[in-house]
């Protein structure tokens, strides 16, 4: 499985990168925690270069911020 950690438009490139890392591997950890294999989940980040909402307000904000797991 592959995490993706997203950010919104708001932040410089390399700070939301960083930030959409975090956000993924936050995700990581948990799934660690539950038991699941390492070996299973790779992690990338996005920053603000796949947004899901269009927009320039907090509702469309809140939703760009977030982690994506995506089973292949």
């Amino acid at each position: 499985m592959t995490i993706e950690g997203h950010c919104d438009e708001r932040g410089t490139r390399e700070y939301n990168l960083a930030l959409g890392e975090r956000r993924a591997a936050a995700a990581r950890d948990y799934l660690l925690a539950q038991g699941v294999d390492p070996a299973r989940i790779r992690v990338i980040s996005y920053g603000k270069e796949r947004p899901v909402a269009a927009g320039s307000n907090e509702t469309s904000w809140s939703k760009n911020r977030r982690a994506a797991t995506v089973l292949n």
